[in-house]
């Protein structure tokens, strides 16, 4: 039997009648980490700040709220389990959500389960958190961490960069507008990179860590890496879409996302999302630890992808989708 099998099996074994708590089983990485616990024989529960929303997983999976402003509730909710898979946080400010507010939640979140009983978190940061960074997403994950490594509990953090997958923003969204438009701008020069990984390979590098022992941070990527500007002529290629890509002022880009996200009814891009891609900062260097090619699945998956414009407003706070005009190739 191979190790890695065998390795696996083991931790198949080792977390079966676990009870885990999820934050948001039913969005986008943390169905398919449920998916997966489930069939491994673990007892689902998770929290969320949409009760309301489709449960894939019937009685399978039991929701709760959040409970942040009532530390106690939370804490009745996260009693009995022994494992925390936090994949809580905010993409961009929005009103009362802000980096400020989900590191606090957060906090919340990580003292009430430390008080009831739960053993080890699993944590989702993001690659390349600093706590000196400009970058008020990248500050607020670092501090994260920070909380996580001093909370007393057993951890694993895990570190993404973009996830793609059928329901992903980032990838979709691209060539959404390469069907849209022959002309697709590139920030900067383009050469900036990124290390995507898929969102099967997060969600089982997720539920992997929950049978682990002791602590680790780990990089999640893919094994391809790529330059921006390569990533968009690959998915106009898979598309079979001729596009002229022009290279244009970041200032200028984003204020084209500005503009189109008027038209979507969607936050495109942030600046400070710019900012980080332009840095660099989505292709940390180091071994792979996803397994699927970006490369392989767009071939297989070039139908669907962008035929629908994917918005992040649309999906948290449950707001009117783009124009139908705007939604059809």
């Amino acid at each position: 039997m191979c190790p890695h099998t065998s390795q696996r099996q083991t931790q198949i074994e080792s977390a079966r009648d676990e009870t885990i708590v999820i934050t948001g089983a039913f969005s986008y990485t943390g169905k398919y980490a449920a998916g997966i616990l489930l069939d491994r024989g673990c007892r689902i529960r998770t929290l969320t700040n949409r009760p309301e929303r489709e449960n894939p997983f019937g009685d399978r999976v039991v929701t709760f709220p959040y409970y942040f402003d009532c530390p106690e509730r939370l804490t009745e909710a996260l009693r009995g389990a022994s494992t925390l898979i936090n994949t809580y946080w905010v993409r961009f400010p929005r009103g009362s959500s802000t980096f400020e507010a989900a590191v606090q939640n957060t906090c919340t979140l990580i003292a009430a389960a430390k008080k009831g009983g739960i053993k080890r978190i699993v944590h989702v940061s993001i690659a390349n958190p600093w706590l000196e960074s400009p970058l008020g997403y990248y500050k607020g994950k670092a501090r994260l961490e920070q909380v996580v490594m001093e909370s007393g509990l057993a951890y694993t953090i895990l570190r993404p960069t973009v996830i793609f997958g059928l329901e992903d923003i980032l990838i979709n969204n691209i060539a959404w507008f390469v069907r849209h438009f022959p002309v697709f701008g590139i920030p900067g020069d383009g050469r900036y990179r990124i290390r995507p990984i898929y969102v099967e390979d997060m969600a089982r590098l997720i539920a992997d860590a929950v049978a682990q022992e002791g602590n680790a941070v780990l990089d999640a990527v893919g094994p391809e890496t790529f330059t921006f500007e390569e990533l968009v002529n690959l998915i106009a290629g898979q598309l079979r879409r001729r596009i002229r890509s022009v290279r244009v002022p970041a200032a200028a880009a984003y204020l084209a996302t500005r503009v189109a996200g008027w038209f979507v009814h969607d936050v495109v891009l942030t600046w400070e999302e710019y900012q980080g891609l332009m840095a660099g900062l989505l292709a940390p260097q180091g071994s792979s630890t996803g397994e699927t090619r970006l490369s392989t699945w767009l071939a297989a998956n070039r139908e669907h992808l962008g035929a629908r414009y994917a918005s992040e407003v649309a999906r948290h706070y449950a707001l009117t989708p783009p124009p139908s005009f705007f939604r059809k190739c």
